[in-house]
């Protein structure tokens, strides 16, 4: 065989920004040897859920800016000099002036991707790499075919087809669990067109992420109209007598406010090396301790860029840290904090100055994702329950837009926030809605939502719930696992916890999702690497990439798995 006309072919499951970032890491390569078919369920590419109807409507907006974007073919301002007059019309987007620090609509920020997928198509040709492009159509299952180094794709009413490699890009998944069974209940706010509803009760949302703000925005046009005073405020009026919303989260804060960034692409400073982390894993018994990861890759950072800060923290382990953090938001009412935050975060952009600390937490949040699989059970624990709801809270990066939205809806009664612990339940009720039981102030309280919305956010998904179930059954991949460091701790959780198991001498705790290795690929349960099969769909391999960065980690994680490939 003439090695130099034997072309490999790759396979990516899902043309979002994921499959995007993964095509362009392909056809940009140095070694141009591919071919590509790309498996879409939808009638275009680029951009997948968040950017397209099935994840907005005109209302909803981007919480990043063109800065702040990795570079895919072009930048969205060189794009827009380019991009057909209808779709600028579309959007009132100026050409010659357009801002790269602000903010978009996320249907035009899904025009773009579409359009950057054309133009990578258009590259991949001249570099003569031949790509196929199948829309509307669904991947019922993946088969690996280890004897013949293959992998098979099984696509709905056409049979299979064989590549090398596949990479699974399937992006955002909301499975429907109560949605369509019990009236006005919804697993989701997606696509936004469901809860476009005119109501003249209260709406009871569960969450404050930016998926509650997409809800929040959607339902407000329709039950009034949001005004620009001459005295430069913003308000709401009501046009639905009744119409309420009730947010509801666990410590009761918003989230908080878009800011300057001085680092547009997190992580990329982090300064704890991964030859750094290896030394780490070897000496501590197979483990990276979290508080290395918090003091190397956090705290550390403010020796240089906040000397004042870094005094104020630097004998803070990160219970202290996260409680003095908490503990200060907490002190305040929730729309109170809200509003002072938005006006710190508008002399952050004005001035291009950051707000460091929300900045390092970001860049921490990002950082953890390659050392999480290296984490003991008892650190995942902490990070679960200790930094990830103060990070989910300040990295959200709410825009400008929406901070005006939420204090002008909160000025006209129309919104508020309830904390309701950890311990909260929600019950959806068989004839519509649901009841939310919670204590406050040690008393148990159950409320009745005649419309309920879980906002909380892509949830991590389990195992059982990997969509191709012939890598389950044929064993392909694994539920992924971390070992306790101490059975004593280990043994103690097992009996009050199902998701901590034994095997042999050590004891494990499933965390969500299936298991991976630091270059994406699926291991399977011998701890086996398969160099066919690779996974950037977020909501199946949460437990092992408990971040969720969105462009950010579509651009990082395609590197690593193409330098894996070429290898």
């Amino acid at each position: 065989m003439d090695t130099k006309t034997a072309k490999k072919k790759i396979a990516i499951i899902g043309g979002g920004p994921s499959g995007l970032f993964m095509y362009k890491r392909l056809v940009e390569s140095k070694d141009p040897n591919f071919e590509i078919e790309i498996f879409e369920r939808k009638d275009y590419l680029g951009a997948g859920m968040p950017y397209s109807a099935e994840g907005a409507n005109v209302e909803h907006i981007t919480n990043v800016s063109d800065n702040e974007i990795p570079i895919i073919f072009n930048s969205i301002e060189d794009w827009v000099k380019i991009a057909p007059q209808e779709v600028l019309k579309k959007f009132d987007i100026d050409s010659d002036k357009f801002n790269e620090y602000k903010v978009l609509p996320r249907l035009f920020f899904g025009e773009y991707l579409s359009a950057q997928f054309n133009l990578l198509k258009e590259f991949a040709e001249n570099k003569g790499i031949k790509t196929q492009v199948h829309l509307n159509c669904i991947v019922d299952d993946i088969i690996d075919l280890p004897e013949d180094n293959q992998v098979a794709v099984i696509v709905k009413g056409q049979g299979k087809v064989c590549f090398e490699q596949v990479i699974i890009c399937t992006g955002h998944n909301w499975p429907k669990k109560y949605e369509g069974k019990i009236p006005n209940y919804f697993d989701s706010p997606y696509p936004p067109k469901k809860v476009a509803l005119q109501v003249n009760h209260p709406v009871g949302i569960m969450g404050s992420s930016l998926t509650a703000i997409d809800a929040l925005r959607t339902l407000a046009r329709q039950n009034g109209k949001f005004t620009d005073n001459e005295d430069g405020t913003y308000a709401y009026q009501v046009e639905n007598k009744g119409f309420k919303i009730v947010m509801h989260s666990r410590s009761g804060l918003l989230p908080a406010v878009r800011f300057h960034l001085e680092d547009s692409h997190l992580g990329k400073q982090e300064t704890l090396s991964k030859a750094e982390i290896q030394e780490s894993i070897k000496i501590n018994g197979g483990f990276l301790p979290l508080d290395l990861v918090f003091e190397k890759n956090f705290k550390e950072m403010f020796i240089e860029k906040d000397p004042v800060f870094y005094e104020k923290i630097k004998n803070m382990n990160l219970e202290a840290f996260v409680g003095a953090m908490m503990d200060y938001r907490e002190k305040m009412e929730p729309f109170d904090l809200f509003k002072k935050e938005y006006d710190e975060a508008e002399k952050s952009i004005e001035k291009r100055k950051s707000i460091y600390w929300k900045e390092a937490l970001a860049i921490l949040s990002f950082a953890m994702n390659y050392p999480a699989k290296y984490l003991s059970a008892e650190d995942m624990e902490r990070l679960q329950k200790v930094l990830m709801p103060l990070i989910s809270i300040v990295i959200a990066f709410v825009p400008q837009s929406s901070c005006r939205e939420l204090l002008a809806l909160h000025d006209a009664g129309v919104l508020s926030i309830v904390a309701v612990g950890d311990h909260a339940k929600v019950e959806p009720l068989e004839t519509g809605g649901a009841d939310y039981h919670y204590e406050l102030d040690d008393k148990k309280v159950s409320v009745h939502f005649d419309t309920f919305i879980d906002c909380i956010g892509q949830p991590h998904l389990s195992f059982d719930d990997f969509p191709f179930k012939s890598l389950i059954t044929n064993k392909t991949i694994s539920p992924a696992k971390l070992k306790f460091q101490s059975a004593k701790i280990g043994e103690e959780e097992m009996k009050q916890n199902d998701l901590v198991s034994k095997k042999g001498d050590d004891y494990l705790l499933t965390v969500p999702g299936i298991t991976i290795n630091d270059h994406f690929q699926v291991v399977d349960e011998a701890g086996q690497a398969n160099n066919r099969i690779y996974i950037m769909a977020v909501p199946y391999i949460g437990g092992y990439n408990p971040d969720y960065s969105g462009i950010d980690f579509c651009e990082a994680a395609s590197e690593v798995v193409l330098d894996c490939i070429l290898s």
